[in-house]
């Protein structure tokens, strides 16, 4: 079974950043995208980032020049660099882990969810 352990989230001023890190434990296919979604109240969950093992990257229109997603492979590590940011990021970000077992077939993971808000 794989868990994903979020931390880092909390409350930053209009401007500021913060770094969240989703640690993944358990068996892992080495073929893997790791990600961040978030969820506004209200709002359907949407993706932010996301990293490939290879290290290829996909931002949402929304982040891209203010978010960076980074991993670490050896230690199955997932980062979620915030600048820059706007009250409109405030949400549920959570981590999410695709463990391919062969193209296009994947088992889906989800850690529990951090807290980011925005606000002065």
């Amino acid at each position: 079974q794989v868990q994903l352990v979020e931390s880092g989230g909390g409350l930053v001023q209009p401007g500021g950043s913060l770094r969240l890190s989703c640690a993944a434990s358990g068996s892992i296919s080495s073929a893997n995208v790791m990600g961040w979604y978030r969820q506004a109240p209200g709002k359907e969950r949407e993706l932010v980032a996301t990293i490939t093992s290879g290290g290829s990257t996909n931002y949402a229109d929304s982040v891209k020049g203010r978010f960076t997603i980074s991993r670490d492979n050896a230690k199955n590590t997932v980062y979620l660099q915030m600048n820059s940011l706007k009250p409109e990021d405030t949400a549920v970000y959570y981590c999410n882990l695709k463990a391919f077992h062969r193209p296009g077939v994947y088992n889906d993971y989800w850690g529990q969810g951090t807290q980011v808000t925005v606000s002065s």
